[in-house]
């Protein structure tokens, strides 16, 4: 893509320090770069103009150049990716939406970046994103992030914790699931470059998760529902995981 004024963009944050996963963006068992499988999946959404990485890092600013990726170099002081994705975005003053992918999602699926900007487009709210039902061996998983929603289909709140709470034997409710979070999210412009001057918030700092943020202060977050949730690497298991499944694809092919 090369529109040089999107109405609605995805930016690709990508950093190369990774507590759990030693330089993840560059991993490459695969033949391509792990920020390659997501930019390339991004790329074919229909609802996008344009499609950039954002890093501070200039080796994975190299790995761009050789792939042929577009990039924009950002700050490194930048405490989370959303940060770096609303600078990218400041210097678009024609996005009116901006999607955020994480560069270690690889098997996010371009349907899926369309229905998150459907979903915006679709709803008043400040944001929005995606969920999808929670496999039960998950439920109590704290890395795996739960939401809850309203009867318009809102986010209510986000947890690690198993939300809702099945108070009684029966459990939950005939046709009713637990719902899995995905990390892709979809903001109004304003709204972005406002969360980013926003201070973290206690429910945000006691999670751990930055979209309680936008909760805290008012903002309403419109959930679309997938089938599944594409599974981020954090963990050398998660890419093995992802290298095994990719190697069976392609043999499938």
């Amino acid at each position: 893509m090369s529109n040089t004024t999107p109405r609605v963009m995805a930016v690709i944050p990508a950093r190369i320090a990774s507590t759990r996963l030693s330089r993840k963006p560059l991993l490459r068992d695969t033949g391509k770069y792990l920020f390659q499988h997501v930019y390339e999946a991004v790329s074919k959404a229909r609802a996008l103009d344009a499609v950039i990485l954002a890093t501070d890092s200039e080796e994975i600013a190299a790995a761009a150049r050789e792939t042929g990726v577009k990039f924009e170099m950002t700050s490194a002081e930048h405490f989370c990716g959303t940060d770096r994705v609303a600078e990218v975005a400041s210097r678009y003053p024609s996005a009116e939406i901006v999607v955020n992918v994480q560069g270690d999602e690889p098997e996010v699926r371009p349907e899926d970046v369309d229905l998150l900007v459907k979903t915006l487009v679709q709803s008043e709210t400040d944001a929005a994103t995606l969920a999808a039902p929670c496999p039960p061996d998950r439920v109590h998983d704290n890395a795996t992030v739960k939401v809850v929603l309203d009867l318009r289909g809102r986010a209510l709140y986000f947890s690690r914790s198993p939300i809702p709470y099945p108070r009684f034997p029966s459990g939950m409710p005939p046709g009713r699931v637990h719902l899995q979070h995905a990390g892709l999210y979809a903001f109004r412009r304003e709204t972005l470059l406002t969360f980013t001057k926003l201070a973290p918030t206690p429910l945000e700092r006691t999670e751990g998760l930055e979209q309680l943020r936008l909760l805290e202060n008012g903002k309403s977050i419109a959930v679309g529902l997938m089938e599944k949730a594409p599974c981020g690497i954090d963990t050398p298991a998660d890419y093995q995981r992802f290298l095994a499944a990719w190697n069976a694809s392609s043999v499938s092919a």
